[in-house]
C-alpha cells in the first residue's frame, strides 16, 4: 500500500485538491440551492411538471442527462472519498439528490418531516431571506404499501 501512495502521489493531491474545492463549492451553495427550494416544494404527493418540460423537451432531456451523470459522479466520488481524504457521506447525498429514480419524492418528504432536518433546511433559508418550507404532517403509506388493482 506504501509503495502505491508513493506511486501515485500526484494523483493523490490532485484527488485531495479537488475533494476540498468540493467541499468548499457544497458549502458556499447549499444555502442558495436550499433557498430555491419553493416553500409549498412539499406539501403535494406528486411533484408537479416543470415549464421546461412541456416547452423545451429536448433542452430538457439534455438537462436531465447532464444532471444524472454529474450525480452519478458524485455518487462514485463520495464512494471513494469514504476512503480517501474528502467529504464522503456529503458528496454521497450530493450525488443521491441529483440522480432520478423511483420513489425519490416520497424519501425526500420523509426526511424532510424530521424535526432535525426541517429545522436545519428553514435555519439556512433564514440565513438568504427566504420564507420557512410548508409541509404536511400527513403520512405517506406509499413507500410501504401496495395497492391492488382489480
Amino acid at each position: 500500500m506504501v509503495t502505491w501512495i508513493t506511486a501515485h502521489q500526484t494523483l493523490l493531491t490532485w484527488l485531495t485538491f479537488g475533494s476540498l474545492a468540493a467541499f468548499v463549492i457544497s458549502l458556499l451553495a447549499l444555502p442558495w440551492l436550499v433557498a430555491r427550494i419553493p416553500t409549498d416544494y412539499f406539501l403535494y404527493k406528486k411533484r408537479h411538471p416543470i415549464p421546461l418540460k412541456q416547452q423545451h423537451p429536448i433542452i430538457r432531456m439534455v438537462l436531465l442527462i447532464g444532471k444524472n451523470i454529474l450525480g452519478a459522479i458524485l455518487l462514485i466520488g463520495g464512494i471513494l472519498m469514504i476512503f480517501i481524504p474528502g467529504q464522503g457521506l456529503l458528496t454521497i447525498a450530493m450525488g443521491m439528490l441529483l440522480l432520478d429514480y423511483p420513489g425519490k419524492f416520497l424519501l425526500e418528504r420523509k426526511f424532510v418531516r424530521q424535526a432535525k432536518v426541517l429545522k436545519t433546511l428553514n435555519w439556512l433559508r433564514a440565513k438568504t431571506n427566504a420564507p420557512p418550507l410548508d409541509i404536511d404532517t400527513e403520512i405517506d403509506t406509499d413507500i410501504n404499501t401496495k395497492t391492488d388493482t382489480k
